[in-house]
């Protein structure tokens, strides 16, 4: 894996995670908004091989030859889609939201689920953030060592 691979890895993740946080701070200010519906960010990783590969190849070649395989990945966003648990309904005649019999339904937005979830998608940027500054710091020690 080459210097730009790992950047780009660090980057892919920093933006994909940088999405979550503003999906989640969304849905924290949106949690006492009628009808409102939570959001959730679909991520998925771009790994072009599979764990069992990996080992496959490492057992064949790593522990014969001491190389690492070459693997390859990233993360991305495939989308957001909406929770479909429903908000509690509550009596609120006077409403501009209120249906035909004077309820509105309430947001489905769950503070505690919220805050976990933004708590674990910034130490995932954190991460992605450590890549960049590593590789970064590689890149300069072959170059001090180039010249």
């Amino acid at each position: 894996m080459g210097i730009f691979s790992a950047m780009n890895i660090g980057c892919d993740g920093l933006k994909v995670h940088g999405m979550r946080l503003d999906i989640n701070s969304k849905n924290i200010a949106n949690i006492d908004t009628p009808n409102y519906t939570r959001k959730i960010p679909l991520v998925v990783s771009t790994d072009r091989s599979s764990f069992l590969s990996v080992m496959n190849q490492m057992k064949e070649t790593t522990f014969g030859s001491g190389t690492l395989p070459y693997a390859s990945g990233s993360v991305s966003m495939a989308g957001v889609v909406e929770d479909p648990t429903l908000g509690d309904r509550i009596y609120k005649p006077g409403h501009p939201d209120a249906d035909e019999n004077g309820y509105i339904r309430a947001s489905n937005v769950d503070p505690l689920v919220e805050i976990t979830d933004a708590i674990m998608a910034q130490r995932a940027y954190e991460a992605s953030l450590a890549i960049i500054t590593m590789t970064k710091a590689m890149a300069d020690r072959a170059a001090q060592i180039g010249s």
